[in-house]
């Protein structure tokens, strides 16, 4: 069940209802593989590492590497590489799946397209990865809060990534994109990403 306020009166709606109430997404794929959607991606990608070798490797031949991923993408011949796994403490102790640059290009030109389509349907105080959010606005909303409340709750799920149903997940895409070669791509990112627990 879904509500939202209408004239200041709460309205409750059916999962069918809301579906119905979504505007579905046609015809992404071609915006998902056009060579500029691409090049934008390698240099989000790239951005803060161009110190690394892999990076560095990508970007020296970056026109033929595009055109390589565009065309196993739009021919759907497209591979996902294994990712890396490495612990990470801040403060406590997680692990971190790390792509391989080439699907992080990837990774990003698909987010160029259906970001937009989903970024609006995220509420107001939803920060991660979205722009003009981040983890400096997140601090000063968490502040305001916290000297408006008198009690607050700090909680984190546990192995989130890990335990997020992939099914569910790819159901809950359908209800906004309807391209079956973005949504191919987007079941492949997903079946390739962390292992379920």
């Amino acid at each position: 069940m879904r509500s939202f306020a209408s004239s200041g009166q709460s309205i409750v709606l059916g999962v069918e209802t809301w579906k119905r109430l979504l505007k579905t997404y046609h015809h992404l794929a071609k915006n998902l593989v056009s060579f500029e959607n691409m090049l934008a991606a390698a240099h989000v990608a790239a951005r803060g590492k161009h110190d690394k070798a892999n990076v560095q490797k990508f970007m020296y031949h970056l026109e033929e590497n595009l055109v390589l991923l565009k065309e196993e993408m739009a021919a759907g011949t497209y591979k996902p590489r294994g990712y890396i796994s490495f612990y990470i403490h801040d403060p406590k102790r997680r692990q971190i799946g790390a792509a391989a640059f080439r699907d992080r290009v990837v990774h990003h030109a698909l987010c160029n397209i259906i970001e937009p389509i989903f970024d609006k349907t995220f509420i107001f105080d939803t920060y991660a990865n979205r722009t003009g959010k981040g983890s400096h606005a997140a601090i000063r909303r968490a502040q305001l809060f916290i000297r408006q409340n008198r009690y607050v709750l700090k909680c984190d799920i546990k192995k989130y990534f890990a335990t997020i149903d992939h099914e569910i997940l790819k159901q809950h895409i359908r209800w906004r994109i309807a391209d079956v070669d973005a949504l191919w791509l987007v079941d492949l990112i997903i079946d390739n990403s962390n292992e379920q627990e």
